[in-house]
Protein backbone atom coordinates (compact mmCIF):
# COMPACT_ATOMS: atom_id res chain seq x y z
CA UNK A 1 0.00 0.00 0.00
CA UNK A 2 1.02 3.59 -0.59
CA UNK A 3 0.08 5.62 2.48
CA UNK A 4 0.07 9.36 3.13
CA UNK A 5 0.34 10.36 6.78
CA UNK A 6 -1.53 13.34 8.14
CA UNK A 7 0.74 15.54 10.26
CA UNK A 8 -0.63 14.40 13.62
CA UNK A 9 -0.28 10.73 12.62
CA UNK A 10 3.38 11.29 11.73
CA UNK A 11 4.00 13.03 15.06
CA UNK A 12 2.21 10.29 17.00
CA UNK A 13 4.21 7.63 15.17
CA UNK A 14 7.66 9.14 15.71
CA UNK A 15 6.96 9.86 19.39
CA UNK A 16 5.29 6.50 20.13
CA UNK A 17 2.16 8.36 21.25
CA UNK A 18 -0.51 5.99 22.57
CA UNK A 19 -3.19 7.88 20.58
CA UNK A 20 -1.89 6.11 17.45
CA UNK A 21 -4.04 3.05 16.82
CA UNK A 22 -2.16 -0.24 16.59
CA UNK A 23 -3.46 -0.84 13.05
CA UNK A 24 -1.88 2.46 11.94
CA UNK A 25 1.39 1.70 13.71
CA UNK A 26 1.53 -1.72 12.06
CA UNK A 27 0.79 -0.33 8.59
CA UNK A 28 3.41 2.42 8.91
CA UNK A 29 5.99 -0.04 10.25
CA UNK A 30 5.32 -2.59 7.52
CA UNK A 31 8.27 -2.43 5.10
CA UNK A 32 6.04 -3.70 2.28
CA UNK A 33 4.18 -0.37 2.38
CA UNK A 34 5.46 2.90 0.96
CA UNK A 35 4.88 5.65 3.51
CA UNK A 36 4.82 9.34 2.58
CA UNK A 37 4.90 12.60 4.49
CA UNK A 38 3.98 15.67 2.50
CA UNK A 39 6.07 18.81 2.44
CA UNK A 40 2.71 20.39 3.27
CA UNK A 41 3.00 18.83 6.74
CA UNK A 42 6.45 20.33 7.23
CA UNK A 43 5.11 23.73 6.12
CA UNK A 44 2.15 23.48 8.52
CA UNK A 45 4.40 22.35 11.39
CA UNK A 46 6.84 25.19 10.72
CA UNK A 47 4.09 27.79 11.07
CA UNK A 48 2.72 26.21 14.27
CA UNK A 49 6.24 25.87 15.67
CA UNK A 50 7.03 29.55 14.98
CA UNK A 51 3.76 30.57 16.65
CA UNK A 52 4.66 28.51 19.72
CA UNK A 53 1.76 26.09 19.15
CA UNK A 54 3.86 23.01 18.38
CA UNK A 55 6.59 22.12 20.86
CA UNK A 56 9.33 20.07 19.22
CA UNK A 57 12.92 19.24 20.24
CA UNK A 58 14.15 21.25 17.23
CA UNK A 59 12.76 23.24 14.32
CA UNK A 60 10.54 21.20 11.95
CA UNK A 61 12.81 21.94 8.99
CA UNK A 62 15.48 19.89 10.80
CA UNK A 63 13.38 17.54 12.95
CA UNK A 64 10.90 16.29 10.34
CA UNK A 65 13.43 15.26 7.65
CA UNK A 66 15.60 13.59 10.28
CA UNK A 67 12.66 11.62 11.68
CA UNK A 68 11.36 10.83 8.20
CA UNK A 69 14.70 9.31 7.22
CA UNK A 70 15.02 7.42 10.53
CA UNK A 71 11.63 5.81 9.91
CA UNK A 72 12.05 5.19 6.15
CA UNK A 73 9.28 7.62 5.21
CA UNK A 74 9.42 9.33 1.82
CA UNK A 75 8.95 13.04 1.23
CA UNK A 76 6.09 14.02 -1.08
CA UNK A 77 6.37 17.32 -2.96
CA UNK A 78 3.62 19.53 -4.36
CA UNK A 79 3.50 21.03 -7.84
CA UNK A 80 0.99 22.57 -10.24
CA UNK A 81 -0.54 19.16 -10.92
CA UNK A 82 -1.28 18.85 -7.21
CA UNK A 83 -3.15 22.15 -7.21
CA UNK A 84 -5.29 21.16 -10.21
CA UNK A 85 -6.74 18.35 -8.07
CA UNK A 86 -8.66 21.04 -6.14
CA UNK A 87 -11.22 20.90 -8.96
CA UNK A 88 -12.13 17.38 -7.79
CA UNK A 89 -12.89 18.54 -4.26
CA UNK A 90 -16.25 20.13 -3.50
CA UNK A 91 -16.25 23.92 -3.37
CA UNK A 92 -19.25 23.91 -1.02
CA UNK A 93 -21.52 21.44 0.70
CA UNK A 94 -24.44 19.94 -1.16
CA UNK A 95 -25.04 17.46 -3.93
CA UNK A 96 -22.13 16.56 -6.16
CA UNK A 97 -22.07 14.48 -9.34
CA UNK A 98 -19.89 11.42 -9.07
CA UNK A 99 -17.71 10.01 -11.83
CA UNK A 100 -18.48 6.70 -13.56
CA UNK A 101 -22.24 7.18 -13.31
CA UNK A 102 -22.39 6.66 -9.57
CA UNK A 103 -25.13 9.25 -9.19
CA UNK A 104 -24.82 12.01 -6.63
CA UNK A 105 -23.26 12.26 -3.20
CA UNK A 106 -23.91 14.62 -0.37
CA UNK A 107 -20.56 16.39 -0.08
CA UNK A 108 -19.03 17.67 3.14
CA UNK A 109 -18.81 21.36 3.89
CA UNK A 110 -15.79 23.10 2.43
CA UNK A 111 -12.84 22.20 4.61
CA UNK A 112 -11.22 25.55 5.23
CA UNK A 113 -7.79 24.26 6.26
CA UNK A 114 -5.65 24.79 3.14
CA UNK A 115 -3.00 22.34 4.38
CA UNK A 116 -5.55 19.56 4.69
CA UNK A 117 -7.01 20.37 1.28
CA UNK A 118 -3.55 20.04 -0.25
CA UNK A 119 -3.12 16.65 1.42
CA UNK A 120 -6.45 15.59 -0.09
CA UNK A 121 -5.20 16.77 -3.49
CA UNK A 122 -2.04 14.70 -3.12
CA UNK A 123 -4.09 11.61 -2.30
CA UNK A 124 -6.05 12.11 -5.51
CA UNK A 125 -2.99 12.94 -7.61
CA UNK A 126 -0.89 9.97 -6.48
CA UNK A 127 -3.69 7.50 -5.64
CA UNK A 128 -2.61 7.35 -2.00
CA UNK A 129 -4.45 5.97 1.00
CA UNK A 130 -4.52 8.52 3.79
CA UNK A 131 -4.08 7.84 7.48
CA UNK A 132 -5.76 10.50 9.60
CA UNK A 133 -8.02 10.92 12.61
CA UNK A 134 -9.25 14.33 11.37
CA UNK A 135 -13.04 14.09 11.03
CA UNK A 136 -13.21 16.94 8.52
CA UNK A 137 -10.81 15.08 6.23
CA UNK A 138 -12.53 11.74 6.79
CA UNK A 139 -15.80 13.19 5.45
CA UNK A 140 -14.50 13.31 1.84
CA UNK A 141 -16.00 10.33 -0.04
CA UNK A 142 -13.59 10.59 -2.99
CA UNK A 143 -10.52 9.89 -0.81
CA UNK A 144 -9.33 6.41 0.18
CA UNK A 145 -8.68 6.09 3.91
CA UNK A 146 -6.92 3.37 5.84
Amino acid sequence: MNLLLDTHIFLWFITNDNRLADKYYDAISNLDNEIYLSVVSVWEAMIKYQLGKLPLPESPDIYFPKQRENHLIYSLAIDESTITQLAKLPAASGACSCPEGLGTLQTPPLHRDPFDRLLLCQCLQHDLIMITEDRAILSYPMINFF
